[in-house]
């Protein structure tokens, strides 16, 4: 159960929420531009785009769950169980693991069209990372300040639709929760003429309440588009969080203990990551620009997990 969205007032926006029943230990994590990145293809690249994002390092690897190069350009995993499907390793095309898709992508490209003009060279091999991590069933959200793209790898094939709307959930496939989306969104409105039930809030009558993918998908797409907004760093960030709020996952409403773990919001413009966690509700921001972004190691900041209130009296 994940969340991803862009959002652009005066800068661009990219995060997303992380929904789990479990912890592997995630940091903000920037990855500088001399930090080798080895690829099990054999590949290896010294020299890359620097990297921000939330991430678990194992072996001073870090397995990104999302992230930002230095020129603005993002991307986001998101479960997506029963549907992804990876390949044997290819003769004809270069072969990358689902973890090493994010380095890939943000270590060389800039811009949505230049990912789009390169992803037909690959191939995404079921490749684990070691014994103990094995791939995650993923598909992928990548923007820049202009465009949206989600990526879908089935047993189909390697499919890129064009994401007009800036948001990815779970399942179903994506050309299918547009579908969904665009059903629901057709209902909202029609409240009944009775007075006695006329409010506040009629505008969104009939928008799904429960925390189902295609719901999500649909309240926070919906938020996003009726999003009214100042364009100071400040409002922004903060509207930001309040339209991810709207998927937001209390500890208990879920079986299995599933919480929203994290929420995470990069202005892809300036490298400058914000995040809460389930526990500390209070922003905290990561500004990868005053850091040594030409150091060859990996820099990174624990997520603060207690809760940091403002006592005024």
């Amino acid at each position: 159960m994940c969340t991803a969205i862009s959002f652009k007032t005066k800068d661009h926006y990219f995060g997303r929420t992380l929904d789990l029943d479990y912890h592997y230990n995630e940091s903000v994590v920037i990855t500088p531009r001399n930090y080798p990145f080895s690829f099990r293809n054999g590949r290896e690249i010294k020299n890359h785009l620097a990297i921000i994002g939330i991430a678990t390092v194992i072996d001073d690897y870090p397995l990104y769950y999302e992230a930002t190069n230095e020129k603005g350009l993002s991307i986001a995993g998101l479960n997506f169980p029963h549907n992804a499907h990876y390949f044997p390793v290819s003769d004809n095309k270069e072969n990358l693991a689902p973890f090493e898709l994010i380095p890939w992508m943000l270590g060389q490209f800039t811009s949505v069209d230049e990912v789009k003009e390169n992803l037909n060279k690959i191939n995404i091999a079921d490749i684990n990372f070691n014994k103990s991590f094995k791939n995650s069933p993923l598909h992928w959200i990548v923007a820049d300040r202009d465009k949206s793209i989600t990526v879908e790898c089935v047993e189909e094939g390697l499919k890129i639709y064009d994401n007009p709307l800036g948001v990815l959930t779970n399942n179903p496939p994506f050309d299918l929760q547009l579908k969904i989306y665009e059903s629901t969104i057709g209902t909202l409105g029609k409240e009944e003429s009775d007075p006695k039930i006329n409010s506040k809030g009629l505008d969104a009558f009939g928008l799904p309440g429960d925390l189902s993918s295609p719901s999500r998908f649909a309240k926070v797409a919906f938020a996003k588009e009726k999003s009214v907004c100042c364009e100071t760093e400040e409002e922004s960030v903060t509207q930001f969080f309040h339209i991810l709020g709207t998927v937001n996952t209390p500890r208990g409403f879920i079986k299995d203990d599933y919480m929203t773990v994290y929420t995470s919001c990069c202005n892809t413009d300036k490298g400058i990551y914000y995040y809460t966690t389930y526990g500390n509700s209070q922003i905290s921001a990561v500004d990868m620009n005053k850091e040594s972004l030409d150091s060859d190691n990996l820099i990174s900041y624990p997520l603060v997990t207690e809760q940091q209130i403002n006592r005024m009296n």
